[in-house]
Parts: C-alpha cells; sequence; structure tokens
C-alpha cells in the first residue's frame, strides 16, 4: 500500500515502528479485549512435534474465547502449576470455577495456586476446551 504511493520503506523503518508504536498498540488491545467469564474449561491435548510428545495446556472461558495456552513437554504436577503462573499471571481477578477433565495434576497444582476456587471434574462439562482443540487436530 505504501508502494502504491511511492513510500519506499526498509525493514529496519518498520522494525523502527514497532519498537516506538508496538507496546502502546499492544496496550490498547489488552484494554479492549472483552472480560473474560468466571467459568473457565482446561484442557491439554497431545500433540507429535519432530518425533518428539509433546502436551499443549489450554484455558477457555464460558464464552469460548481462550484465555492462555502452554505447550511444555511434562503432563505432570509441576507442569499443571506452570500453566496455572502462567494463566494467572496477568489478571487481577481469579475464576469462580474451574471445569477440567478427570486428570489428578489440576487437583493437585488448584489447591497450591488457587485454593479458593471451586474445582469440577467431570468428562462432559468441559466441552467448550475440548471444541477449541479441533483446528490442532
Amino acid at each position: 500500500m505504501l508502494a502504491a504511493r511511492g513510500i519506499i520503506l526498509t525493514y529496519e523503518t518498520v522494525r523502527q515502528w514497532c519498537l516506538k508504536f508496538g507496546q502502546n498498540f499492544a496496550n490498547e488491545l489488552r484494554r479492549r479485549a472483552p472480560r473474560c467469564g468466571d467459568k473457565w474449561p482446561l484442557d491439554e491435548v497431545c500433540l507429535n512435534l519432530n518425533g518428539r510428545r509433546y502436551y499443549r495446556w489450554r484455558a477457555v472461558d464460558q464464552d469460548g474465547y481462550i484465555r492462555d495456552l502452554l505447550v511444555q513437554p511434562q503432563r505432570d504436577k509441576r507442569a499443571a502449576k506452570r500453566f496455572f503462573h502462567k494463566l494467572l499471571k496477568g489478571l487481577r481477578y481469579l475464576p469462580r470455577v474451574i471445569i477440567i477433565d478427570k486428570l489428578k495434576n489440576y487437583a493437585a497444582a488448584r489447591k497450591e495456586r488457587m485454593p479458593g476456587v471451586e474445582h469440577r471434574p467431570h468428562k462432559g462439562l468441559n466441552n467448550r476446551a475440548e471444541l477449541s482443540h479441533q483446528p490442532t487436530r
């Protein structure tokens, strides 16, 4: 679009613009983002990347907005704690309810990171999170 107007840019110019205006733009997008719901279905899915097995952890709110995701090679309590830490890092509030499948690692990590949050381990309730994995599968 700029080339059609006779303006020639280098990669360095674009990089400098990103450094100068990028953080303001990101802050404005974050400010306008809708407030997430208070029920969060959580789920993980197994991925094979370059012959190695990884797990993609994902949190979705009740309206279907993706709250956060994390790809890591483990699926244990430590990995769940790391996911909860990353998930809650930028928020000013906790969810009221988290809905998970019956993976015990979530419950163990939730007791340490979010002790006051209600925990519902149910196979069918976290359908919203399961459906958010479909594009990857």
